[in-house]
């Protein structure tokens, strides 16, 4: 069962006066956690990717090819392999 964590936020450090929005492709269980959120827990998902986004541009944390390089050790940890992968992108 995938986990979700929300963390609390000052809205008022994320919002900017005119919010853009951006379009991100995410697998078909991410997106129906997203969709079947409640507004309030969509508001703290977004808070999050717009504080993380922000980080990576910074540079006050990993890079994102650091973030991608442990995941994928993480993912072969756990038994992921290549052609399991290459399934799961090309969405078969």
């Amino acid at each position: 069962m995938a986990k979700l964590y929300f963390f609390a936020y000052n809205e008022w450090e994320v919002r900017t006066v005119a919010n853009p929005t951006i379009t991100i492709p995410v697998d078909p269980q991410t997106a129906q956690v997203y969709n079947s959120a409640a507004p309030e827990e969509r508001r703290k998902i977004q808070a999050l990717l717009s504080l993380w986004l922000r980080e990576l541009a910074t540079g006050d944390s990993p890079s994102l090819q650091q973030v991608l390089d442990e995941v994928g050790r993480k993912a072969k940890a756990r038994g992921l392999t290549p052609e399991m992968l290459d399934s799961l992108l090309k969405g078969a």
